[in-house]
């Protein structure tokens, strides 16, 4: 396995007395585009910018290459970063901004137009070469700063919500050109983003940040479909949650008790006490339960509300207590119907925090 691009180890940030990042610990892989995914005040945008040499960290290490670069300056250390205003100069055509890393460096101006030219190709934008900033739509001017990001041969590239500016079909484009850009070259990319869809259509990694801290991390499809924390299963998107007791664990089947009825799941780790199951919308199914399924337990249909993306449905118990269940629009749920719940075990979260 190669070694990883960068390592962060035991970083922290504090403002005054306020603690922003509490003790983080990361590696991001060769060509691996990670999304740092929160709400505002999770501390995001604070580790890109100390990633970026824009922040100094009150304590840990940031190694890039295996080489100590936590107080190393931006203009020093192997990362460029693309911002969300992309902070281009007005006064120059679309190639001198690209090129003006290079210029800075010294590189001579046959050679920096040569490659300017070359990565605006990379990025659709050849024919833009001799215009203004002013010239072009939102969205290619993102690319000219994703360019000009692009021709510094980066070992790491931030982007701190590069599309938050966008409309939303432009901001869906641009996603596909960014993943497709990011695999050509095969440059690591940290992506800072508080909108879910973007940062699931996105990532190779998708970190999870709350208050300063990762609560999860994983490929999107795990970390949507069997979150790790209360937190990321809320955040990702709607989520029915079920409080459950484990009565029992033989290997790695636990016995669970849960007011809808008790059934057994095959998890590894799991210990006697409380937990919560998380299931997305689209994976809870009513019926006879399948073979292959795994029954949630019945009870009758109290209430059933349309919500858009989802029906939020409650369902009172043999118990007498009301479970509030989100299932797939399309579910004909009817007040006064007794329904049997089910899902495919590995669409069941298991969160015992």
């Amino acid at each position: 396995m190669s070694a990883p691009a960068v390592s962060i180890r035991n970083l922290s940030h504090a403002f005054g007395a306020l603690t922003v990042l509490h003790e983080l610990s990361l590696d991001i892989e060769p060509g691996e585009y990670l999304v740092l995914l929160g709400p505002s005040g999770s501390g995001k945008t604070t580790l890109l910018s100390i990633l970026g040499g824009f922040l100094q960290p009150t304590k840990g290490e940031v190694l890039i290459d295996g080489r100590d670069c936590t107080r190393m300056p931006p203009a020093k250390r192997p990362t460029t970063t693309v911002f969300q205003d992309y902070a281009l100069f007005p006064h120059m055509s679309v190639g001198a901004n690209v090129a003006f890393g290079l210029r800075m460096n010294g590189v001579a101006k046959a050679e920096r137009a040569r490659q300017a030219r070359e990565t605006l190709a990379l990025v659709g934008l050849e024919q833009a070469l001799d215009k203004k900033p002013h010239q072009l739509s939102g969205g290619q001017r993102q690319r000219v700063a994703l360019a000009r990001a692009l021709v510094m041969k980066p070992r790491l590239l931030l982007l701190d919500e590069p599309l938050g500016a966008l409309d939303l079909g432009l901001r869906r484009q641009m996603q596909e050109e960014l993943k497709a850009i990011q695999k050509r070259v095969g440059t690591a990319f940290v992506h800072v983003t508080h909108d879910q869809e973007e940062a699931m259509a996105l990532a190779d990694v998708l970190l999870v940040m709350q208050d300063g801290r990762i609560v999860d991390q994983g490929d999107p499809e795990r970390v949507y479909t069997r979150p790790s924390t209360r937190f990321s299963a809320t955040f990702m998107g709607e989520n029915t949650l079920i409080d459950a007791q484990v009565t029992g664990v033989s290997g790695t089947t636990a016995t669970l008790q849960t007011a809808l009825g008790t059934f057994a799941l095959d998890r590894q780790g799991v210990r006697s006490g409380k937990a919560t199951l998380t299931i997305r919308p689209e994976n809870i199914r009513l019926g006879a339960t399948p073979p292959d399924h795994v029954s949630l337990g019945s009870g009758e249909v109290v209430e059933s509300v349309f919500q858009g993306s989802y029906r939020k449905v409650a369902v009172r118990a043999a118990s007498g207590q009301h479970i509030v269940l989100k299932l797939p629009v399309d579910v004909p749920a009817r007040i006064g119907e007794r329904v049997e719940m089910h899902a495919a075990p590995h669409h069941i979260g298991l969160l015992q925090e």
